[in-house]
């Protein structure tokens, strides 16, 4: 298949079609596998990528003052039912710079896939950056995806992650990101994922509120069917003067599903406050029965509650 061909099929697997093209001024990467299949800078956005042999390293740059409108698309795949990808980014947001990265993570047909993504983010003076990641899995649940990133907010410095699944079967699921946070930093990291079968969810994030004002809020929702099971452990350390903090966990479990979230919070300065909340259980009961009182069966009500909780 040309490169024109791989590029086709992986936009088509995220919705995006001839038809619904992503706009021309739009700066887009696409990475399948090892290689580097389709590009499209923007002034003031630099990437330098290395292909390797079961994946690539990219070094991204947005320089420093730049505003960059539109959201960079970048999509990173495997065709193939098995195979593995690994993807090493340092991600350099210059003091005052802004960008948004969207990113498709797309494995349609996998059975065996590996997807290991270990970044590192620094975040300057200023500058504003967020990362939606989003993924689409097979219908198997025969993919492992391992994301793992170390982020540094400098003063006045903003991040938000989000992660969610948006079609097919989790697999495996092991999120690792901790942040450090300077003064007057603000740092916002989502996750939404809905397990079935035996689908395997762990959430590891860590806030570590070391300068002045920092804030800091981890939210993570999980719903769980069949026999998947969830570990979600959220950790905000404060420890600078007037820092804040939140840690939001729901999880709601069907089934044979199992839930665990351990929400960890830590402050060392008096002026500081950090608070938590944690709720694990079954579909709310009173939901339920209004959803049923107005027409709908037990399966779809439960299917409508889950759909606002990880919206």
């Amino acid at each position: 298949m040309s490169g024109d061909d791989i590029v086709q099929k992986l936009l088509e697997s995220i919705g995006i079609t001839p038809g619904h093209p992503l706009p021309v001024n739009t700066a887009r990467l696409q990475v399948h596998g090892n290689r580097v299949v389709g590009a499209h800078l923007v002034p003031g956005l630099l990437v330098d990528v290395d292909e390797r042999p079961d994946g690539i390293a990219a070094d991204i740059t947005v320089k420093e003052g730049v505003q960059i409108e539109r959201p960079v698309h970048i999509c990173f795949g495997l065709l193939p039912e098995r195979g593995a990808q690994h993807i090493e980014m340092h991600i350099d947001i210059q003091e005052g710079a802004q960008a948004s990265v969207l990113a498709h993570c797309t494995f349609p047909n996998a059975v065996e896939i590996e997807h290991r993504m270990d970044a590192s983010i620094t975040v300057g003076a200023g500058a504003s950056y967020s990362y939606f990641e989003r993924h689409v899995h097979g219908s198997s649940g025969g993919v492992h995806v391992v994301p793992k990133a170390q982020v540094t907010l400098h003063e006045g410095a903003r991040f938000k992650t989000e992660f969610e699944l948006i079609k097919g079967r989790v697999g495996a699921i092991d999120i690792d990101y901790e942040t450090e946070c300077r003064a007057h930093s603000v740092l916002e990291m989502i996750a939404r994922i809905g397990g079935r079968g035996d689908d395997a969810i762990t959430i590891r994030e860590t806030g570590r509120l070391v300068g002045a004002h920092a804030r800091a809020v981890l939210n993570s929702h999980i719903a769980l069917r069949d026999t998947s099971h969830a570990e979600v452990y959220n950790t905000l350390i404060a420890s600078a003067p007037h820092a804040r903090g939140h840690v939001d966990c729901k999880e709601v479990v069907q089934g044979q599903a199992l839930a665990k979230a351990v929400p960890i919070v830590e402050v060392n300065d008096p002026t500081a406050h950090v608070t938590h909340e944690a709720a694990i259980g079954s579909v709310d009961a009173k939901q339920l029965e209004t959803l049923m009182s107005r027409g709908l069966g037990e399966d779809d009500a439960v299917d409508l509650i889950i759909e606002g909780l990880l919206s």
